[in-house]
């Protein structure tokens, strides 16, 4: 309730602190475990070099909330308490402290916000002993550009003191205003505002029309953020059946699971789909509701063919009925979308990894739909990912063409060929053991053409550097890439979405033309690949892995 006129505001306090190492956020904010979060000040610390890279909240407009995992409602509280003690004029939360990333992204464009904080760390494991996330997205919705993560870092490295309230916790359960000293602390419907910009997208009537005729759908949550979000579009506006959407409810640490929607941790939803028993549609969604996994009856969609698909198919729904501007994508994504691009005659661009780097490309209307290897895909429509967006538009195309996913895929590969493609990842690597293999392979690069490796012959090899077209900057050291000559390819990098360790990641890729065999099994495809990437990396000698921890 609104402070009594009466009640003297809390003063804001400046705390004195040291800075903490470590605090530099990669292409996804800053991810750690939880206890390190939960150290005395740590959160504090970073939160207030947020506020002072970006100009302080003085008069500001904030965008608050996360996926709900362990410390998320605790988190909250204090980065309220921090914001008002900054001077912010409003923050916007999500009842609870809940907001999908997408949804997000959707309330800082929606509400002219000068900016958020979206507490998540996506599709990595919640709870005490596990990991915790913290970004800032910029006032466009998306992530801030390297320019302002660099200022975040730069600030922590130097910090000496962090503003607060002295205040009791706000009730975040019931919708409306509140006072937090100075600042307005409005409690909204974290679904309502999403729901209705999907409504405005796509054809809902076609989609309530095909679950009205009988088709059938499994959406598994993961116990994450979508829950609420599925379970008003689904089952509620579209009339999918009840229970369609399976683990709805989102826990603090994702039911013990692991909220990565991929064939391997989601493998409830692909056994069921690949057996005798399976709906005609599934799909799933991660921790903070940007990622997403696509099936039909016996078939698995990759990420990066769904990116394709969706890209070729975007007009059948109502918001890209006038077609689509260009198509961006990861540079480890395959090439799949790249031969849409070239047959619609549109712009097609090659990012480094990580959503901010569209969001040039998306602002200056360079392309509508983006998507990475990594299960993202989005439009035009918010400045992140957005899980259930695609699976939208996978309805939408599969109410308009009245076929099932396998159909569509097969016509899709008739067209354009299929990019057989596989992720390798090899999981908690000693940092310095997967660093020799990148630095071995970056040394070697000069001298790889022309070489061979398993019958396969190099064509060309480089590091992978972006030079924006917008804003001219440039990002170097993005990933290995070695070409061969049968148009196969290999790329190798590290990611930064892990916290512990080193994540190395292996992108196996071959195109099979139009008329040639499209019904291998991925990995019997790309054996020759697989077997060229061995001998090129010296994976084995340097992981000391005979095999990834996770393929996709």
């Amino acid at each position: 309730m609104p402070a009594s006129p009466d009640s003297p505001a809390p003063a804001p306090r400046t705390v004195a602190t040291s800075p903490f190492q470590g605090q530099r956020p990669g292409t996804s904010g800053l991810r750690k475990k939880t206890r390190v979060f939960m150290q005395p000040g740590y959160l504090e610390n970073f939160t207030q070099s947020v506020f002072d890279a970006i100009g302080g909240l003085a008069g500001r407009v904030l965008v608050l909330g996360g996926d709900g995992r362990f410390f998320n409602a605790a988190a909250i509280q204090v980065i309220l308490r921090m914001a008002a003690a900054n001077g912010a004029a409003r923050v916007i939360v999500g009842q609870g402290g809940i907001l999908s990333t997408p949804a997000a992204s959707n309330l800082i464009r929606l509400h002219g916000a000068d900016g958020g904080i979206i507490l998540s760390a996506s599709h990595n494991p919640g709870g005490e002993d596990q990991d915790f996330g913290m970004k800032f997205n910029g006032p466009n919705g998306g992530p801030a550009p390297e320019a302002v993560t660099e200022a975040i870092h730069a600030r922590s490295l130097e910090i000496d003191a962090y503003r607060t309230l002295d205040s009791a916790d706000l009730d975040l359960s019931a919708l409306g205003r509140r006072q937090l000293g100075a600042t307005e602390v409005e409690i909204i419907d974290p679904v309502a505002d999403y729901a209705a910009l999907m409504e405005r997208l796509f054809d809902f009537d076609a989609i309530r029309a095909l679950f009205a005729g009988g088709f059938t759908m499994r959406f598994d949550a993961m116990h994450a953020v979508t829950g609420p979000y599925a379970r008003e579009i689904f089952e509620r506006r579209l009339g999918a059946a009840p229970g369609s959407v399976v683990n709805a409810v989102p826990l603090p640490d994702f039911g013990g699971g692991h909220p990565d929607p991929n064939p391997v941790w989601a493998r409830g939803l692909f056994d069921l789909m690949m057996g005798a028993e399976a709906p005609d549609f599934g799909a799933a969604s991660d921790g903070d509701g940007d990622r997403n996994m696509i099936m039909g009856r016996g078939v698995y969609v990759t990420p990066s063919d769904s990116l394709a698909v969706l890209a070729a198919n975007a007009a059948l729904a109502p918001g890209y009925a006038a077609g689509i501007r260009g198509i961006a994508r990861s540079m480890p994504t395959s090439r799949a979308a790249d031969r849409v691009a070239a047959a619609r005659g549109v712009g097609m661009y090659e990012t480094p990894t990580g959503w901010k780097f569209f969001g040039n490309l998306l602002d200056a209307g360079r392309v509508t739909i983006c998507g990475e290897e990594s299960a993202g895909t989005g439009s035009d429509h918010v400045r992140e990912k957005d899980g259930l967006w695609a699976v939208l538009l996978w309805l939408n195309i599969l109410a308009a063409r009245r076929e099932p996913v396998a159909a569509i895929m097969a016509a899709h590969w008739a067209e354009y060929g299929r990019d057989y493609y596989s992720r390798h990842d090899y999981e908690a690597v000693a940092a310095d053991r997967a660093e020799a293999l990148i630095a071995r392979l970056r040394a070697l690069l000069p001298a790889l053409p022309g070489q061979e490796f398993a019958g396969l012959r190099v064509e060309s090899a480089d590091d992978f550097a972006y030079h924006d077209p917008v804003d001219g900057s440039t990002s170097a050291h993005q990933g290995i890439r070695v070409m061969f000559t049968d148009g196969s390819r290999v790329v190798l990098r590290l990611s930064g979405t892990g916290t512990e360790g080193a994540t190395l990641r292996v992108y196996l890729e071959r195109h099979a033309a139009p008329g040639e065999d499209h019904g291998l099994a991925p990995e019997t495809a790309l054996a020759p690949v697989i077997a060229a990437a061995e001998a090129l990396a010296l994976i084995r000698d340097h992981t000391g892995r005979d095999r990834p921890d996770v393929t996709t």
